[in-house]
């Protein structure tokens, strides 16, 4: 290929890449790769003297998107000329003073603040149009609605997501592709969300790094603009002051610092502190010359391929992991990196034993940078590696994906196995749905019964992320803790539809807490019990003579044992009676302390009013509520726990 021609093919892709990040949210490509294709394309370009009018770099971010209302910049947003060098960073400062902060890895915003109070907010855009963002803005977590100046300011600032509220969020996401790639993907869709509700329960803060307008005299100094800003109640982005003398030295504080650095940032930014000075250089077609963005040197190093793990999702998606022989970088040892999908092996052209290079994105996420070798011969599994059963790939908006066809898949079955560790189930604490998802993905568990098994996998456990042999150690003490139980905890932890744990204590109690008699109960016992109901009874009894039900509980019975309960007939006193609970309580710490205490002594405590209702305790008696009315209608007995407690507890 000519030069023209790779030129032509380098802006094709980079621009591809842009669209994907800057309008669609999606990071199609690395900032390692981005950025060698860039240097590769500017490199052509000063080579051959020619510059094309859709280069990326002259053209500045991507157009904005078509959901919300559009509008033009005061001023034209730039992007920053950037260095890998940290001697071009000091040569930058040319004898001067400097303000060395984080490039935080977010979404750029503009505020207007109009007599006092925030008028406008407009994201980055194409650099010269952006989409407003203002109702969002108000509701982000930090930013000052009303400030204590009057005269106009536009300031600049990152929107972002700290790493614990992207976990956080990404934890209540039970489908696994459908899970947040990074902060910043996050955070630029909840910025630019329809409904501010959603951007309001994402955390988002705001960061100012720049004062676009403002009257105000600063001394000629641009930390003083960062001042001024936190006197107004801005959180503004963690900067340093720097010299010739002691620049180098920062910026190797802070490559150590972004180690800890709650959030995202992809490398950092030096501004001249003298104002008048920066304004007089002026700028170039695409960046101010006041500033030169620092990206992180990523180290990288050498490793071989060694195996491809098939982790397998409760959606059916199989993901790929890399493991090599494993390296130092940035001083933690690395062994795993994520492939993402079947395309990027491909593109990668990946087999077991190639030679491939690893860096940490931004100095924290393994990545491969490049296969020295490019068999292009790893076989994509043919079968599931947790059931067994045939694979396809699947072409999702052009990218190739791996997903199991088996819609029993044990991957797919992730809410049934929390379901079951669950408090008022098995109540085994460490195994949470993103855990088990993992173990599960990994072919660690695929029944129960495995879990009471997971010493067979004790060192993969122990060198999983997040793992130790703490946490190993903690997990397998509270699945051993486990095998004690109550019969009604167990019965409650196999999900029987519509089965929870107060309609599990009822039927254990009607079959005498025997698992045998329960198992064998006929449909006809079953519809006998007071307060279960005919839907309930029917679940119960098939779900007790299903053959592959049946054969999981016996095999769960070698590995348990149920608490006998003995039972003092003379202390059932409330036996034949059933309660309802509403309202806050005096008495009793919640509604489960009072509702155990009932329990106790035989009652029922059910959650509508019914003509089988002995008594409503609210201690509101004179109240309107639905259920008061009802038990009016009904002649059922209102009452105060006062009355509960003399009448039933102690009467």
């Amino acid at each position: 290929m000519d030069k023209k021609a790779r030129m032509e093919e380098l802006i094709k892709v980079l621009n591809e890449a842009s669209e994907a990040y800057y309008a669609l949210d999606n990071e199609i490509m690395s900032n390692y790769e981005y950025d060698k294709l860039y240097d590769e394309l500017v490199a052509l370009e000063e080579e051959l003297g020619v510059t094309l009018s859709n280069s990326p770099t002259i053209n500045v971010g991507y157009e904005a998107v078509k959901n919300l209302p559009k509008e033009a910049h005061e001023k034209p947003m730039l992007s920053l000329s950037k260095t890998k060098s940290r001697d071009e960073l000091r040569d930058f400062l040319g004898g001067h003073k400097g303000i060395l902060s984080w490039k935080l890895d977010g979404l750029t915003i503009v505020l207007t603040y109009k007599d006092g109070e925030l008028f406008k907010a407009v994201t980055r855009g194409n650099g010269e149009v952006g989409e407003v963002i203002t109702q969002n803005a108000k509701v982000f977590k930090n930013i000052p609605l009303k400030i204590n100046y009057k005269e106009d300011l536009i300031i600049r600032g990152e929107a972002v997501i700290s790493y614990k509220d992207f976990e956080d969020i990404n934890s209540k996401i039970s489908e696994a592709d459908a899970k947040f790639k990074n902060p910043r993907n996050l955070c630029s869709g909840s910025v630019r969300a329809l409904d501010s509700k959603v951007t309001k329960e994402r955390n988002v803060r705001f960061l100012a790094f720049n004062l676009v307008s403002t009257d105000k005299d600063f001394e000629n100094s641009f930390e003083n603009q960062f001042l001024f800003l936190k006197e107004l109640g801005f959180e503004v982005v963690p900067y340093k002051v720097v010299t010739e003398n002691n620049i180098i030295d920062t910026v190797d504080w802070y490559s150590k610092e972004i180690e800890t650095f709650e959030i995202p940032s992809d490398g950092l930014v030096l501004t001249y502190d003298d104002l008048a000075y920066g304004a007089s250089l002026g700028t170039t077609a695409k960046s101010p010359r006041n500033a030169i963005a620092f990206k992180w040197q990523d180290e990288i190093k050498e490793t071989t391929l060694t195996e491809v793990e098939w982790s397998a999702s409760r959606t059916g998606l199989i993901n790929p992991v890399a493991i090599f022989d494993t390296i130092e970088l940035e001083g933690t040892n690395v062994s795993r990196a994520s492939l993402h999908n079947i395309s990027y092996i491909e593109d990668m052209k990946l087999g077991i034993g190639d030679k491939i290079t690893v860096y940490k994105a931004n100095m924290i996420i393994p990545q491969i940078a490049e296969n020295l070798t490019g068999s292009g011969k790893l076989e994509i599994p043919s079968t599931c590696p947790v059931c067994g059963e045939k694979t396809e790939v699947r072409n999702d908006n052009g990218t190739k994906m791996l997903y199991c066809t088996n819609p029993d898949c044990a991957a797919k079955k992730i809410k049934s196995f929390a379901h079951y560790c669950e408090r008022n189930a098995m109540n085994i604490e460490g195994l949470s749905e993103q855990t088990l998802e993992k173990f599960i993905g990994l072919g660690f568990i695929t029944s129960f019964k495995d879990i009471y098994h997971l010493e067979n996998h004790k060192e993969a456990i122990i060198n999983m992320e997040g793992f130790g042999n703490k946490s190993y150690d903690n997990l397998v003490a509270s699945v051993d803790k486990s095998r004690e139980c109550y019969i009604y905890n167990f019965i409650n932890s196999l999900g029987i539809t519509g089965i929870g744990l107060a309609n599990a204590k009822l039927i254990c109690k009607e079959n005498d807490y025997d698992i045998n008699k329960l198992m064998n109960a006929s449909e006809e016992s079953l519809l006998e019990i007071d307060g279960l109901g005919d839907v309930l009874a029917k679940n119960i009894y098939s779900y007790m003579h299903n053959d592959d039900n049946i054969a999981m509980i016996n095999s769960l019975l070698s590995e348990l044992s149920f608490i006998k309960i003995e039972i003092d007939e003379n202390s059932q006193t409330l036996s034949g009676k059933t309660f309802v609970i509403t309202g806050s309580l005096n008495n009793y710490a919640n509604r489960d302390e009072l509702k155990k205490i009932i329990e106790d002594k035989g009652g029922k405590v059910a959650g509508s009013v019914s003509n089988k209702t002995t008594a409503l305790i609210n201690n509101d008696t004179a109240s309107m509520s639905s259920k008061n009315k009802k038990a009016k209608d009904l002649g059922v007995e209102i009452i105060s726990e006062e009355d509960f407690i003399n009448k039933y507890l102690e009467g």
